[in-house]
């Protein structure tokens, strides 16, 4: 179900990647997603933040299964209300 959901906010470009991403944009976030072989620094950012969210496959079959030339720890989605994320295709 998540990859689903990742799958289709990146073809929509309401996808951002990293923890940066989501601390910066974490009041226009819909879902965070993050990899099951996460840092524990990031964790902690994401749950000192208030941030919630998911934990999905290791960031290896995550860029797989998503086509992704990199691996990432954290996936957030922007809110249906919010405009394209600033992402090339």
């Amino acid at each position: 179900m998540s990859v689903k959901e990742l799958r289709e906010a990146i073809e929509q470009r309401k996808i951002y990647f990293g923890i940066r991403q989501a601390l910066k944009h974490s009041k226009k976030l819909s879902n965070v997603f993050i990899a099951k072989d996460v840092r524990d620094e990031t964790v902690e950012t994401l749950d000192n933040a208030g941030i919630e969210f998911m934990v999905l496959k290791s960031k290896e079959n995550l860029a797989k299964e998503l086509n992704l030339d990199f691996e990432c720890e954290v996936f957030s989605i922007a809110s249906k209300n919010e405009p394209p994320a600033n992402i090339k295709k």
